[in-house]
């Protein structure tokens, strides 16, 4: 029986790191994932966390996102493998989606070195097939291009109560694992795409 990707769920998932520094191991200090049911973003299924950086750890200049207004919740959160039980089944008996796969599987393959993920569909990899003329395929700047910007407002959740948060914006694990989404949802509502299956679009 085909694995049609329009009828199949996935977990998309967005890691934020400290970036490269000499001397020190890339570390994550957020993860966002989001459900796909039957090929559309579930905006009620979304899990994210911050995770423990230390105070004194430095970010590379370059690596994007809020992290330099959160040092004193990094702090205190959790480390990756200490929030593994709540994690694991959002990413586990699942085909993963990300933008750009590498820092996804590296990170993940860290936190639980013997756990064997399932595989991966890299919206990098499509973005370049379908749309080659883009002159950027960077998730934020494919969005754009693609005039998707309203649907992921309109999925994509406010931060929540605590007023010290940052707004949602490009480089925040959920909203950037909200645009994977909901770049992917676009890619299978694309006519000729009706029988395309998860294998097809599968990396392993």
């Amino acid at each position: 029986m085909l694995n049609l990707a329009r009828q199949a769920n996935f977990s998309v998932l967005d890691f934020e790191t400290t970036g490269s520094v000499p001397g020190w191991e890339l570390e994550p200090w957020q993860l966002g994932i989001v459900r796909m049911e039957n090929g559309r973003v579930r905006a009620d299924e979304y899990w994210e966390r911050y995770f423990q950086i230390a105070p004194d750890r430095p970010f590379n200049p370059r690596a994007p996102g809020r992290h330099a207004q959160l040092r004193d919740l990094l702090a205190a959160s959790p480390t990756p493998r200490e929030s593994w039980s709540e994690l694991c089944p959002w990413v586990t008996n699942c085909t993963l989606v990300a933008h750009n796969i590498g820092t996804e599987r590296t990170i993940l393959t860290k936190i639980a070195p013997m756990h064997r993920f399932d595989s991966w569909i890299d919206t990098l990899h499509l973005t370049r097939y379908a749309y080659p003329q883009l002159p950027s395929k960077s998730l934020d700047q494919v969005i754009d291009a693609l005039g998707l910007s309203a649907r992921l407002e309109e999925l994509c959740p406010a931060p929540g109560e605590t007023a010290d948060l940052p707004p949602r914006a490009p480089h925040d694990a959920l909203y950037d694992a909200f645009a994977c989404a909901v770049l992917l949802e676009h890619f299978l509502a694309l006519p000729g795409w009706e029988n395309v299956t998860v294998e097809n679009l599968s990396l392993t």
